[in-house]
């Protein structure tokens, strides 16, 4: 039987992406992702606060490039990819790091810092940015009715 590795988060950008250039010209973008488990109260009144995981995100090439222009800090997004550690050697001590290699990403929730911006403070206002894109459609227009479930959810 074959293995899945497939992860699929809802949280807020924590910062913007930071770009590279590998020798070939291949883009790579690194952002970290809050998703964020919210508390309660048990029956018998104990509190239990809400717990924030980070996570770190890797995007490649067109990806990469379409999230340096789109994607900034405290925007709530939608990522889909695949789970991968890496390992290296550092000062006699193996370092592992955990990571998210995107293959799917739609921008969410847009705030109020980022709408409505006069167009010479980006090339593309945010609110002209594409909603979803992948590898096969760089730049997929923006459509409402996409269909789907998270179509139209986690909006505000």
């Amino acid at each position: 039987m074959a293995s899945v590795n497939k992860v699929i988060l809802i949280g807020n950008v924590g910062a913007d992406p930071e770009v590279r250039y590998l020798d070939r010209g291949v883009a790579i973008a690194t952002f970290n992702l809050a998703t964020t488990e919210r508390g309660y109260v048990m029956q018998n009144g104990t509190q239990v606060p809400d717990v924030t995981e980070w996570h770190s995100i890797v995007l490649w090439r067109n990806l990469a490039e379409w999230a340096q222009q789109y994607v900034k800090k405290s925007m709530k997004v939608y990522v889909e990819g695949k789970l991968k550690t890496r390992t290296w050697e550092k000062d006699g001590q193996i370092r592992r790091k955990t990571e998210v290699i995107v293959e799917n990403i739609q921008i969410l929730h847009r705030p109020e810092i980022y709408r409505n911006q006069p167009a010479e403070l980006n090339e593309q206002a945010p609110e002209e940015a594409p909603e979803n894109v992948n590898d096969e459609a760089q730049a997929a227009p923006e459509t409402q009715n996409q269909g789907g479930f998270f179509n139209g959810l986690f909006r505000n």
